[in-house]
């Protein structure tokens, strides 16, 4: 095989083939390799590549296929992992100076399990500083572009894995997903993105930014490819104390093509001011591609959308600032060239390592955990965040699968973003409720913009219901074709 078409295949595809002994690892990490010096001038969605590492490791893995000992479905398949998360060995910086030099002491979980399946890890996606943002821009090493249209953003924060496999870099990446940062970049680069349950995978060795709204999850070209992924590294961690023991996490089990009699609830509150009339008739066609599959669909008042934001950027910010609280210029990271004494050495360190976004919701984080105005915002955010559940709760007693856009529009030009935060924050609104309330939640293609950027469809699940979203989410998928990006060389292979 040609190696741009060995980068053209999903995940899944492609460690069949390696176990068919049509190809090898190797072989499969060079396509990699390939791909991403052909493409990351334009994309910039890498932020540390570890090519002699990847070569070394792929022999490895292939001698472990020839003798049967590795035969899971992604041994030998390359992929990335977004630098939040913890990598032996190999730098780690959530996009941030403060971090500039961090080479962790151990692997996350999550990386470790997908490693002991055999996966090949390539490289550290670029992300949000911290995960803080929504565009990938608020990076301290550059801002990533998005594969269909350089001029605009990827999405965030995960917006370098999604980039990475939207310009098929590589077939599969992790993010992080802390108020929709899996699923919203997903739907600007047309790939396919899930947020589990909140415990489901382990936060063991994620650098928090929220640590009760985060959760791993993959970032792959189809829907199969991500229950795979999420089989693989979900799992009970006596180290994460918000690990869940699940008994349930066969997700490749809902991949079945029948909705017959499933109940789809599509909010009213989803579809309303602001939101794209393209996004709009688009999550509308995907609606009716389920419904003449046999789905009952019904528009219903999910309520409590319009305090969803101020909740969310409230409890996180709050958290945030005593997560970050740990970056001092101390243990290490950056540390300030000059100071006098100890705690101008914090200020300076913490001022010149941190990036203005990040800066932004710290402060807004210490204000509300600050005295006299601790009742009035944070308790209330989290009164908020238990009504927001209750009201998801009332909801899926209707229904099996709640449907609307990931996004109120598609990828903003680059630089729009930025000059107006309170923007920026508002496009989060169709998915940090999910969070806010712990549920899984999942964004796939359903269509193109009249400017040919990508349109992204969220299908939201009960508790543990992954297996539900993942059914209904496959479904759809059969219906359409996966549509390559220009940058992934569509034109090339046809």
């Amino acid at each position: 095989m040609e190696k741009r078409d060995i980068m053209g295949l999903t995940a899944v595809e492609l460690g069949r083939k390696i176990k068919a002994g049509e190809l090898t690892a190797t072989q499969a990490v060079e396509a990699s390799l390939e791909a991403i010096s052909a493409r990351e001038e334009a994309v910039k969605s890498f932020l540390a590549v570890d090519a002699a590492g990847a070569l070394k490791r792929a022999g490895e893995v292939q001698a472990r296929i020839d003798a049967g000992e590795l035969t899971g479905p992604l041994a030998g398949v390359p992929m990335a992992v977004k630098d939040n998360m913890c990598t032996r060995g190999l730098l780690t910086t959530c996009a941030s100076k403060i971090l500039y030099n961090y080479i962790p002491t151990y692997t996350a979980e999550a990386v470790k399990r997908l490693e002991e399946a055999g996966a090949v890890l390539i490289g550290k996606t670029n992300m949000d500083e911290f995960a803080m943002g929504s565009t990938t821009e608020t990076s301290a090493f550059g801002a990533t572009k998005n594969p269909w249209n350089t001029g605009h953003v990827p999405g965030g924060s995960s917006g370098g894995s999604c980039a990475a496999v939207a310009a098929e870099e590589v077939p599969f990446a992790l993010g992080s997903d802390t108020g929709g940062s899996i699923r919203q970049p997903s739907a600007f680069c047309g790939v396919t993105g899930i947020k589990p349950t909140y415990g489901t995978v382990s936060r063991y060795g994620l650098i928090a930014y929220g640590s009760s709204l985060d959760q791993i999850g993959p970032v792959a070209r189809d829907v199969t490819d991500c229950a795979v992924i999420l089989e693989t590294i979900a799992c009970h961690d006596e180290k994460d104390s918000t690990s869940l023991k699940r008994e349930d996490t066969r997700f490749s089990r809902g991949l079945v093509d029948d909705v017959q009699g499933m109940r789809i609830g599509i909010p009213r509150d989803y579809l309303g001011e602001g939101l794209d009339p393209e996004v709009r008739a688009a999550v509308l066609s995907a609606a009716g591609v389920l419904k003449d599959k046999g789905a009952v669909l019904e528009e219903f008042d999910l309520g409590l959308t319009q305090y969803a934001i101020p909740a969310y950027y409230v409890a996180a910010c709050a958290e945030a600032s005593s997560n970050l609280a740990r970056f001092d210029g101390v243990k290490y990271g950056y540390r300030a060239p000059e100071y006098e004494g100890l705690h101008h050495m914090y200020k300076k360190s913490r001022s010149q390592g941190f990036g203005a976004e990040v800066k932004r919701r710290i402060m807004l984080g210490s204000f509300v955990l600050s005295s006299g105005y601790y009742d009035a915002y944070y308790l209330k955010a989290l009164r908020v965040k238990a009504l927001i559940k209750q009201a998801f709760d009332k909801a899926f007693e209707r229904f099996d699968v709640i449907l609307g856009p990931a996004a109120p529009t598609t990828a903003p030009r680059l630089g729009e973003s930025l000059a107006n935060p309170l923007q920026m924050y508002l496009g989060d609104i169709y998915t940090v409720s999910v969070n806010l309330a712990g549920l899984p939640g999942i964004s796939l293609p359903c269509g193109l913009s009249s400017q040919g950027l990508p349109i992204g469809l969220q299908m939201i699940g009960d508790c543990f219901r992954e297996q539900t979203i993942i059914r209904a989410a496959y479904s759809f998928e059969q219906t359409r074709q996966y549509l390559h990006s220009p940058l992934a060389g569509e034109e090339e292979r046809s």
